[in-house]
């Protein structure tokens, strides 16, 4: 029978961090269960001292660099992980939501917490995620109580007041871009164009300084999502260009509707049509934030130059 289960761990203080999650990666050790820990680095070295030489047998990443981008977690991150649990039950500690995230990045990582529980729902994964009850703002943690069945605090673990559908937590969180710059560069495309509009998309990396394998990311990226909007919408859309200090950034927009948020979140099958450029997108950028609407999608990714 498959047990997922999705918890978030409230937490005030380094001693509350190690008492929390030290024996739930214990507990998963002796159980011979893989264990992936994906939290800030600061925390990844907190955890290591706790569990001493045990950490050898745990998998650890940072996730302000393995899921900066929280569209890329499911993907990039946990599937691959739990691909890789030979059938059995996984055990995760994941952090999408630190102190150090933006207000550009959250409203990403509220949904990506909510699709955690439809892209896992058939699979056995026990997932505990951490939120710093004194860092963070208390939306954030009225939030957690939103994206997550389970809340731990201290040694109490109760069912969370108010969880909710996830697909209605995506769509709360699916709110409008902040406009892009008045002297943002401007191409439109269609199918004739996508040549162009690549050659385009290249310049500007080009002279916004990105790396060449920056350059290339961005423009596979653009053209991942322009190509969708030839496919997918009605065959024509407009690219926006522009710098955010040393990060490229780049809106494809289009009169199409996103209407499965999953679209990008997980491997689509060998059977399905489409869907895997924008797990592409996500894996590939920085930073990927959607809006939908019924008369037309922006798609904006952002790229540092790293």
């Amino acid at each position: 029978m498959v047990d997922f289960v999705h918890e978030a761990l409230l937490y005030r203080d380094a001693d509350e961090y190690v008492a929390g999650t030290a024996p739930f990666v214990l507990d998963g050790l002796s159980a011979g269960e893989p264990v992936l820990v994906v939290v800030p680095q600061p925390n990844v070295d907190l955890l290591r001292r706790a569990l001493g030489a045990r950490a050898d047998h745990v998998e650890f990443l940072d996730m302000a660099r393995a899921g900066r981008n929280p569209g890329r977690i499911i993907p990039g991150v946990l599937a691959t992980f739990t691909d890789g649990g030979r059938g059995g039950r996984v055990r995760i500690v994941g952090e999408p939501v630190w102190a150090g995230r933006t207000d550009l990045e959250y409203p990403a990582c509220v949904q990506h917490e909510a699709l955690v529980n439809t892209a896992f729902e058939d699979r056995p994964a026990w997932m505990l995620c951490p939120y710093d009850v004194d860092a963070l703002d208390p939306s954030a943690l009225h939030d957690a109580e939103t994206t997550h069945p389970v809340v731990v605090e201290g040694t109490r673990r109760r069912s969370s007041t108010g969880y909710r559908d996830p697909f209605l937590v995506v769509e709360e969180f699916n709110r409008p871009l902040p406009p892009p710059p008045p002297d943002a560069l401007e191409r439109r495309f269609d199918v004739d164009r996508l040549t162009e509009t690549r050659h385009a998309v290249a310049a500007f990396a080009r002279d916004a300084h990105l790396p060449e394998e920056r350059v290339e990311d961005l423009v596979l990226a653009v053209n991942e999502l322009a190509t969708n909007s030839v496919v997918h919408a009605d065959g024509h859309g407009v690219v926006l260009l522009w710098r955010e200090g040393p990060t490229a950034v780049c809106e494809v927009r289009d009169q199409g509707r996103l209407v499965n948020p999953m679209v990008g979140r997980r491997h689509p099958g060998p059977s399905a049509h489409g869907g895997y450029g924008v797990m592409l997108v996500n894996l590939l950028c920085d930073l990927v934030r959607v809006h939908t609407r019924e008369d037309g999608t922006a798609i904006r990714v952002y790229l540092d130059p790293r």
